[in-house]
């Protein structure tokens, strides 16, 4: 059997309070997009379970890898057949796509199928707020208001069908503790509920991440990345998450050539960047 892990935007973040077990409350919405890993099992020839991971290198113990984490989660309540899992990933990482927690998440459902476990959609989103903040939205995998730490979800009826996403990945990890560093909390000046319904071109003028003022100061290449690609046409650009990512949402794919002529100019020695329409 196999599936294909897509990665997910935010669409605004903001850090609106610190909690008193050290983490902090968010509000953000998730958004999901076609840049996939593949994902894979099949029973194992060796009656043992075994995990091969190509595409981008993970760096690491394959026991530490969220698909292998949730094999053994659910290997704790269930008969588990030994399967030969195998992983292509393509979704980069710390990144603020979200590609570890899509991967987990499509793991269960892939592993509901496989051995026959018949769980409800929310017993995975159960199973999947155990291996991260974030992996129960890959379970529906549809466009959600997130709060808490990021594990709240409502639905939200937005779309953005037609419309065409540039992402960009520079060569920079940075991690969700480095992130959160020196970040200040503070309620938002506009609500995220109602940004979110006003014309996809109005967003830049109210929506913000409020991660971006510190990664920029630190890796200004990321600044940059967003302000060509309002400069190249995008009608709103962020970065994702707490980065690095940066992404660019445009209502004409002939502005993109603009920015594939102008991204070269900042200097980037190694990046990523892929085109994708919403359908």
């Amino acid at each position: 059997m196999i599936c294909f892990p897509n990665a997910k935007i935010n669409l605004g973040l903001q850090v609106v309070s610190k909690r008193a077990d050290g983490y902090h409350n968010i509000e953000t919405i998730f958004y999901p997009v076609p840049l996939c890993d593949a994902l894979e099992i099949v029973l194992s020839e060796t009656n043992e379970t075994t995990f091969t991971q190509t595409g981008i290198l993970v760096v690491g113990n394959p026991e530490d890898n969220l698909v292998m984490k949730t094999f053994r989660l659910l290997e704790k309540d269930f008969d588990l057949p030994k399967p030969a899992i195998y992983l292509r990933k393509q979704i980069p990482f710390g990144a603020g796509l979200g590609g570890g927690s899509a991967d987990a998440a499509f793991m269960l459902k892939l592993l509901n199928g496989f051995a026959g476990l018949g769980l409800s959609v929310e017993q995975l989103e159960k199973y999947a707020g155990q291996l991260g903040a974030d992996c129960p939205f890959f379970i529906q995998n549809r466009p959600v208001f997130a709060e808490g730490t990021g594990n709240i979800f409502t639905p939200v009826d937005i779309s953005l069908q037609g419309y065409y996403v540039v992402l960009v990945k520079p060569d920079i990890h940075i991690s969700t503790k480095e992130a959160y560093n020196g970040i200040n909390p503070k309620q938002p000046a506009s609500r995220l509920m109602e940004i979110i319904h006003l014309p996809v071109g109005e967003w830049k003028n109210y929506m913000v991440n409020d991660f971006e003022v510190r990664v920029f100061s630190r890796y200004p290449v990321i600044g940059e990345i967003k302000q060509t690609l309002y400069e190249s046409g995008a009608i709103y650009a962020s970065m994702s998450g707490s980065g690095s990512s940066v992404f660019g949402i445009f209502d004409n794919q002939e502005k993109i050539s603009n920015f594939a002529s102008k991204i070269t100019d900042i200097g980037i020695n190694k990046f990523m960047w892929k085109t994708f329409k919403i359908k």
